[in-house]
């Protein structure tokens, strides 16, 4: 009697045949992709025993060629262990980007050399890679990774990185916070902070913002470094002022100077006014300091903003236009405040006239 034997599976392709791939979401996988497809945990256990093909990148996750991973191949298997890989490879994720990385969003120095920091080094050369992932997470840093928890969570930036796809990123100011919460030299924090103002990676005020958020502003070595990102900060907008007005045609102003009542008391700085036309340009480049609420609370007043307030309040009373222009407007849409600035002058014609006001070099 002929006795019907059951077939054997098909090994998977992927045991048998060498790994040839330029995509590093080929070469690294989670356990459940693994399995997913048609590896079982006793296979991928012989496949990364002492000589074998592959090797343990991480817990879960495994690097399935012999040699010392890249920076991108660890960079995605920090994301792997991280993240949450879905179950089934054969089920696409709905963001194809996604690639199975879940919560986890790459922060710290990795994320600025995606973002192509110089002063970040090269992403192979980093000995740790930061990931956030919520609060809730039960996750241990391990190895090479380094897991953030953080209560909020910012919503990520897809940065392409070299064969990995779009990787799930920090904002630069997250990215540059968690950097500077691992440093402790002065200089290595004012080069890394100057490289984001001059790079134009992000504005100083709002850099400064997530530091306060951070609570970072009182350390020693982040002190004198925002007080120099400060002043780069504040030469840059004024510069985006200069080239707007050139570009654009506008009357040449008289340029950082104060305003005085005769014989009275002083009415503040201003970055520009066209005294014929009583207008006046301030650039706000204020920024929080030491003592500014921390992430998750903003109900603090801003003691600068009420400074500027009534700064304007006080000069529209007295007939003056103040037009009030941030480093990012200046950058993000220069066509349109030269637009409001133009229309302010335009209508002054239309206004009463203002109070006169002593102009002085400031």
């Amino acid at each position: 009697m002929t006795q019907n034997t059951p077939l054997s599976p098909r090994p998977p392709q992927l045991l048998h045949h060498p790994l040839r791939s330029e995509d590093v979401t080929q070469r690294v996988l989670s356990a459940a992709q693994l399995r997913a497809r048609g590896v079982s945990a006793a296979q991928t256990s012989a496949q990364c025993l002492p000589g074998g093909p592959w090797q343990h990148l991480l817990p879960g996750v495994y690097l399935l060629h012999p040699g010392p991973p890249t920076g991108q191949e660890r960079l995605h298997g920090a994301l792997l262990y991280a993240g949450r890989p879905p179950v089934s490879a054969r089920r696409a994720p709905a963001d194809p980007a996604d690639a199975g990385y879940g919560e986890a969003i790459v922060t710290g120095t990795a994320a600025l050399a995606l973002y192509g920091f110089a002063t970040a080094g090269d992403l192979g050369a980093l000995h740790r890679i930061d990931v956030l992932v919520p609060r809730t997470r039960r996750l241990r840093s391990t190895r090479f990774v380094e897991v953030l928890r953080t209560a909020s969570m910012p919503s990520a930036v897809r940065v392409g990185a070299v064969r990995v796809g779009e990787v799930p990123v920090a904002p630069v100011e997250r990215a540059l916070a968690d950097a500077v919460a691992g440093m402790s030299d002065a200089a290595d924090v004012r080069r890394l902070l100057t490289e984001a103002v001059r790079g134009k990676h992000c504005e100083p005020a709002s850099l400064v913002r997530e530091l306060s958020e951070a609570k970072l502003l009182g350390r020693p070595a982040v002190v004198g470094a925002v007080d120099a990102l400060l002043a780069e900060g504040r030469a840059v907008a004024e510069g985006r002022l200069y080239a707007m007005v050139r570009e654009h045609g506008l009357p040449e102003p008289l340029w950082n100077v104060e305003l005085r009542l005769p014989g009275g008391p002083r009415l503040g700085g201003i970055d520009a006014y066209w005294p014929d036309h009583a207008v006046a340009v301030e650039l706000d480049t204020r920024a929080p300091r030491c003592g500014a609420p921390g992430r998750g609370d903003r109900t603090q007043e801003d003691p600068q903003w009420s400074a500027y307030a009534a700064k304007r309040e006080h000069l529209e009373r007295l007939g003056v236009t103040v037009v009030h222009l941030t480093p990012r407007k200046l950058r993000d849409s220069m066509d349109q405040q030269a637009t409001v600035v133009r229309t302010a002058l335009m209508a002054a014609a239309d206004r009463e006239p203002a109070a006169y006001v002593m102009v002085l070099p400031r």
